[in-house]
């Protein structure tokens, strides 16, 4: 192994781990901007320096080594560290380029994103924000890797090897459409467990949720007619429906087809928070951008 760092060229760095996430040479050298033969070339140069295969070829890509798998993280630290120190020192969010990539559920993109990209545009133009689904059994390799840099959860579903902050408690609020037979008097709790009810669940297979956690202690039960894994398309159910719904309350204030009532009952609310790993944690940049979304996410629809 030519173990001298002054022979390193440090792009053979960022080819690397190219290849270690995406375990493809095409797709490596996309991301890269480069062409396949050149980062043929210098998956060669690599396999020398380290004196090792690195990548196995097989039908379904590349498959890294024992010593490839080992470098992973210390390389993905290392090009984190070089890209912090290049960084100018001073943060001007009226110039400043970069993706913002935020993990974050359908009820999140509504409650939290569209009032902090309402803001980000006015303030940080240059800034371009990816949203993409949350998902909980690769949140930690996902951030380690970069290709999330925040993500929209609860404290209760945040890893504990994140950075995390409350953005907002949110409260259940019930909701129907705005000429709905029940829509302009007291709804009771008998009514309320005689109705049918949609239920958003994310999984789509769960026909129980806090709402009939609640409704357990008092000993009742509601009637649950159909279980979604989205909110979005629960405006456009209950508008054609005298079918019910509890949501959170920033969903409920946003469509004028819908009437929003008091549950007949206390329902336990949720704290919305955000989270970001070490990797991100002192960038200016990204301190300014977890900045803004707490200030946009204080006010209330």
């Amino acid at each position: 192994m030519k173990s001298d760092i002054r022979t390193l060229d440090l792009n053979l760095l960022k080819t690397l781990d190219a290849l270690l996430d995406e375990r493809n040479v095409t797709r490596a050298a996309q991301r890269l901007s480069l062409t396949q033969p050149a980062v043929s070339g210098m998956l060669n140069r690599l396999r020398d320096y380290f004196d090792d295969p690195l990548f196995v070829r097989t039908p379904h890509g590349i498959v890294p080594t024992l010593r490839a798998r080992e470098m992973a993280a210390p390389i993905k630290q290392i090009l984190s560290d070089i890209d912090i120190l290049l960084k100018p020192a001073q943060f001007d969010p009226l110039t400043e380029t970069l993706t913002f990539t935020v993990a974050a559920t359908d009820y999140a993109l509504k409650a939290v994103i569209v009032p902090f990209i309402a803001a980000l545009r006015a303030r940080a133009p240059g800034i371009r924000v990816r949203v993409v689904p949350v998902e909980p059994e690769q949140l930690t390799t996902q951030f380690e890797q970069g290709k999330i840099d925040l993500a929209l959860l609860t404290p209760d579903s945040t890893p504990d090897n994140l950075h995390n902050r409350s953005l907002y408690n949110e409260e259940y609020v019930c909701l129907m459409r705005h000429d709905h037979p029940d829509a302009h008097q007291v709804l009771t709790l008998d009514r309320f467990c005689a109705l049918e009810h949609v239920l958003v669940s994310y999984k789509g297979e769960s026909f129980w949720g806090v709402t009939d956690d609640a409704l357990a202690e008092v000993g009742r039960k509601r009637q649950i007619g159909l279980s979604v894994s989205s909110f979005l398309v629960l405006p456009d159910i209950l508008a054609i429906s005298e079918m019910i719904a509890v949501v959170p309350a920033r969903l409920a204030y946003t469509d004028p087809r819908m009437h929003v009532v008091s549950p007949p009952l206390p329902i336990t609310g949720f704290t919305k928070s955000m989270a970001w790993h070490e990797r991100t944690h002192r960038d200016a940049a990204h301190q300014w951008l977890r900045n803004l979304m707490h200030e946009t996410s204080q006010s209330k629809p």
